[in-house]
């Protein structure tokens, strides 16, 4: 890893210009690896990691991904490119010690019996579990994806004793997992300085930068914005740090001088501590604020018919899978101006960025786009190039499988 101080960052034409040979073939590396991928969502090895398996699996490496849920349709998926699927309990939320023991408990015997030479978790507690496990049984490849640190390191997660005592807890459980790791990567500054202040890793490690999880530009393509009204859409986990409420109120400050614009959510409830409830969705669509659209397997349909893609998150962020996949459609972007969400909005080219927990800038924001429609085509082109520049999948796996030091 590098020297402490300013995170590393790696941007796509680092990767090329380090990783491949005049000839255009990666530099070769002849032993395979066996590779544990352990995740806290079944779905979202699918959702946010099938390229990057496929690349491994590809490459002749023995991919075993790891997730607590059965979900036949990913495991069908997972077994099309060769990767083994391996069920663990994990509870995503919540403090039961019991449950995190049995989560501990469950990865070391996989480990054990599987005799993984690298292990590769994304989000708090398979980066702790997984990492703590695979210490204990001498793995020496240990990697991690922080895709945000999360609710536990938000400012909504509140500054009460209880609040400080659970954040004191996680940074010694991340300091115990992270010990000796051979890479860490985070996705913006905020993350890694985090990581640095709480000395989560050891003085002479610091955190590596990459631009997110990426985004298939040949899966979601460009398409431009309908005419007509103004079409907002908010797509995101159904919590309260997400801006839910916020866009609520937004929208019904907008209604008042723009009846025909609509305003669309589309999300699944959650257990996080601060999920919106069904009652209140159903509150808001009975009040003919918003148009609740349910969860769906693809949302590309959606970002197709919406002008506008809205995220006024305030959840800790790594950067958001969502925003991406409305870059790469062609659609401008109004979400926050925090870690993460900022990182993916050039204001006044692509979008806009607001003060977060501020309803009434998000609806002068999202007025702008009501008064002008025009501007949705023209950011919308410009969020595409962007897209294409730094977040293309293909790109930021390169460039992950180059600090890994493995290869095509």
């Amino acid at each position: 890893m590098n020297p402490a101080g300013q995170a590393s960052r790696i941007e796509p034409e680092d990767f090329e210009a380090r990783s491949v040979k005049p000839s255009g073939v990666l530099c070769p590396n002849e032993r395979k690896h066996v590779i544990a991928v352990v995740a806290s969502l079944t779905v979202s090895l699918t959702i946010f990691r099938l390229e990057l398996l496929k690349r491994l699996a590809g490459a002749g490496h023995e991919v075993i991904a790891f997730a607590p849920e059965r979900d036949p349709r990913v495991e069908q998926a997972l077994a099309q490119i060769g990767v083994r699927f391996v069920r663990i309990p994990m509870a995503r939320t919540g403090l039961n010690p019991l449950d995190d023991i049995r989560t501990l408990w469950s990865l070391h015997k996989h480990f054990k019996r599987l005799k993984p030479d690298m292990i590769l978790p994304y989000t708090m507690k398979p980066i702790i579990y997984a990492g703590i496990a695979a210490r204990l049984l001498g793995v020496k490849e240990r990697c991690f994806l922080v895709t945000g640190l999360g609710h536990v390191f938000s400012d909504a997660a509140g500054h009460s004793f209880k609040a400080w005592v659970i954040r004191h807890l996680c940074v010694r459980l991340y300091r115990l997992a992270l010990r000796g790791a051979k890479v860490v990567f985070v996705y913006n500054e905020a993350d890694a300085e985090d990581i640095r202040r709480h000395r989560m890793l050891q003085d002479n490690q610091s955190p590596t930068m990459i631009p997110g999880s990426g985004v298939d530009l040949d899966h979601f393509t460009f398409s431009r914005p309908p005419r007509g009204g103004p079409v907002f859409l908010m797509i995101a986990r159904l919590l309260r740090d997400k801006g839910v409420v916020e866009y609520v109120e937004a929208a019904r400050i907008l209604r008042r001088s723009f009846p025909d614009a609509k305003f669309q959510l589309l999300g699944h409830f959650d257990s996080n501590p601060t999920a919106i409830s069904r009652d209140e969705i159903d509150g808001w669509v009975r009040e003919g604020i918003l148009d609740y659209l349910g969860t769906t397997e693809d949302v590309r349909p959606h970002l197709a018919a919406c002008s506008v893609f809205v995220l006024p998150s305030y959840y800790r962020e790594g950067i958001p899978r969502s925003i991406l996949e409305a870059l790469a459609t062609g659609r401008p972007v109004i979400t926050t101006d925090l870690p993460g969400c900022r990182d993916t909005v050039h204001p006044g080219e692509n979008g806009m960025a607001v003060r977060a927990r501020d309803a009434a800038a998000l609806a002068d924001a999202m007025a702008t786009f009501a008064k002008h429609p025009e501007l949705a085509e023209k950011m919308g082109e410009r969020s595409r190039k962007i897209a294409e520049a730094r977040f293309d999948v293909h790109a930021v796996n390169g460039m992950l499988l180059d600090s890994l030091q493995l290869t095509d």
